[in-house]
């Protein structure tokens, strides 16, 4: 609608200062001659706006004005109260900022809008945590926060899932992203895209070297990379399974991360057959959590490394543990 592109180029102009007619145009997705009639319409109503021509010309405000008008539909107010992932603000040190800003925001409302924002974020909670995630490493993002801003590189000394000894990597951060409550620094190493699990990183130092990304490379763009990397990546062992039907639910709940599919009961309707896919053979272990409620069909590599596991845990409760005096004499 016009109305809502004239207080966009409103808005736009009181940010930006200056800005070049095509530059809105494109924004807008109108054409040049288009804006010029807007910035008519927004003059002949009293809004001190004008276009310079030329090479470096451009449509602007005149200096000093501003508007208290925020332009915000009912919609819109109530979206700035939905707050997801909470905990982000505070891993930032944004938690009181972002009570100030709420604040303003909510005094700069329309009168009708407020009720409606306020009771939002009141009846509307977001947690991007996973249930029973368990306590979460304490994170420190204050270094990597001013690499990603102060566009420099990062020397990062970084221990990777399973080794003990950390690897020193330099990097060129693009910015820091939360994953279900897990933050992450997404970054090229050597001009590819990297990703860093901030609370693996054990210790960080801001290079004076300027940060090197590829041309054209946004956050957004690598971390789609990345995301697509982690979620397709194939698995280096395919399983067979079969569940107790009343145990499916359940089934599909913790084992998400390598269903691959789930096809029809078997005959006497009782089992499920399910086909999952593991990087190592020694993953499947995790299915002992079922007990009795999940049987491996196929391989039988995995078979015996299940047998081999429930071995174990059979010779470890087989016999009678000793009693252990605690420090004030008690056994137990």
């Amino acid at each position: 609608m016009k109305s809502d592109r004239l207080l966009s180029i409103l808005l736009l102009l009181q940010t930006r200062g200056r800005v070049p007619a095509r530059e809105l145009a494109d924004r807008l997705e109108v054409s040049v001659r288009t804006i010029y009639r807007d910035v008519e319409a927004l003059s002949a109503s009293g809004v001190p706006v004008y276009a310079e021509r030329g090479r470096y010309g451009g449509i602007e405000l005149l200096a000093g004005f501003r508007t208290d008008v925020t332009g915000l539909t009912a919609d819109e107010s109530r979206a700035l109260f939905v707050l997801a992932a909470q905990g982000a603000h505070a891993a930032l040190g944004l938690d009181a900022a972002l009570g100030s800003a709420l604040r303003k925001v909510m005094a700069a409302l329309p009168v009708p809008h407020r009720p409606a924002a306020e009771a939002t974020s009141r009846r509307i909670l977001v947690d991007a945590t996973r249930w029973k995630g368990g306590p979460q490493a304490a994170v420190d993002l204050d270094i990597l926060h001013d690499a990603v801003f102060a566009d420099r590189r990062l020397r990062l000394r970084y221990r990777h899932s399973g080794d003990d000894e950390p690897h020193t990597y330099t990097v060129d951060p693009y910015g820091l992203v939360s994953k279900a409550g897990v933050w992450y620094l997404v970054a090229d190493r050597r001009g590819r895209p990297r990703l860093f699990r901030a609370d693996r990183v054990r210790a960080a130092t801001l290079l004076s070297d300027p940060v090197r990304r590829r041309p054209g490379v946004e956050l957004a763009d690598a971390w789609e990379v990345l995301r697509r990397q982690v979620e397709e990546r194939p698995g280096g062992l395919g399983v067979t399974v079969r569940v107790r039907r009343e145990h499916l639910d359940m089934f599909r709940r913790l084992t998400a991360f390598a269903l691959v599919d789930l096809p029809e009961e078997d005959g006497d309707g009782a089992w499920v057959t399910a086909r999952l896919s593991y990087g190592a053979v020694r993953e499947v272990r995790s299915l002992l959590v079922f007990a009795d409620r999940v049987e491996v069909l196929t391989p039988p590599e995995a078979r015996e490394e299940l047998a081999r596991a429930a071995a174990s845990v059979t010779d470890l409760y087989a016999t009678d543990r000793p009693a252990t005096t605690s420090s004030d004499g008690a056994r137990y």
